[in-house]
C-alpha cells in the first residue's frame, strides 16, 4: 500500500476512486509515564514515554486506515493526514486519513 501526503503520484494515473479511508484509536496516558513527564517538565529534556506512546498510535491508527482501503481494493492513500483531539482527561484520540485510490502499476 503506497501512502503519500500528496494529492498525486507522480507517473501514475488513478484508475479507481474509493473515497476517504480512516483509522483512528484512543490512547490514555500511564501513570509511570505521567510521573515521569512530571519529573521532565521539571528538569527540561524530550518525553519519551509520551513520544513512544504517539508513534504507537500513528502506526495504530495508520495501521487501521490501511486495512479499510485494502478492504476498498485500493493499492494506494493520497493525501495522508493526521488529527489529534482529547475525548477525556488524560485520554486523546488520534485519527488518521486519506482518499483510497487505485493507481495504475
Amino acid at each position: 500500500m503506497l501512502l503519500t501526503t500528496l494529492q498525486i503520484v507522480p507517473g501514475k494515473r488513478i484508475t479507481e476512486h474509493y473515497g476517504m479511508v480512516s483509522g483512528s484509536t484512543i490512547r490514555a496516558k500511564h501513570l509511570g509515564r505521567d510521573i515521569m513527564a512530571g519529573f521532565k517538565n521539571l528538569f527540561g529534556g524530550e518525553l519519551k514515554g509520551y513520544t513512544e506512546l504517539l508513534q504507537e498510535s500513528r502506526e495504530e491508527a495508520t495501521a487501521r486506515m490501511v486495512a479499510e482501503a485494502e478492504q476498498l481494493g485500493a493499492n494506494a492513500i493520497l493525501n495522508v493526514r493526521y488529527a489529534t483531539s482529547a475525548v477525556a482527561p488524560g485520554a486523546a484520540e488520534l485519527f488518521a486519513y486519506g482518499t483510497a485510490v487505485k493507481i495504475n502499476e
